[in-house]
């Protein structure tokens, strides 16, 4: 839920930026219809008018992108970027399957999986929850501090 959350709150304030953008720029340079006195004056004031909503239309695209690209690579469970990029296959091999990219969490909650080659059609990135991936960890640690290796007396 914090992943959407997180999305709904980055555009909500991407919104609001350009809102208020676009307020200052009525404030500092109204629409041209409020200075039309003759044919002439329409012409030196509507062509940068078109051309300042045109880089305002153009900063809204890119901001709107820049936040689908930032969230594409965040954790689903705690909104967190994905860290560790790790590459799997290679271009060369690719019979024995298409290169990648694997992003994971470094709180353990999933890893991304991120196709680099379209193959057999656009592939979406598949994101897999991990159980509990210290638990292997936490085992093999407790059983080297618990004392009861039977081959202790042989490595003194």
């Amino acid at each position: 839920m914090k992943y959407w959350g997180f999305l709904v709150a980055k555009l909500v304030t991407g919104a609001a930026l350009l809102y208020a953008l676009l307020a200052a720029i009525y404030r500092f340079y109204p629409f041209p219809e409020y200075y039309i006195q003759n044919r002439r004056e329409l012409f030196l004031h509507d062509l940068p008018w078109t051309t300042l909503m045109f880089f305002y239309f153009m900063l809204g695209e890119g901001l709107l992108f820049l936040i689908i690209w930032d969230q594409r690579l965040r954790c689903r469970t705690c909104g967190r970027r994905l860290r560790m990029p790790v590459s799997r296959g290679s271009h060369a091999h690719v019979m024995f399957g298409p290169p990648r990219t694997d992003y994971i969490c470094i709180y353990g909650h999933g890893t991304l999986k991120v196709p680099e080659l379209d193959i057999s059609g656009r592939e979406t990135p598949s994101w897999k929850r991990n159980e509990d991936m210290w638990k292997e960890l936490y085992e093999t640690s407790s059983k080297a501090t618990s004392g009861d290796d039977p081959d202790e007396d042989q490595r003194i």
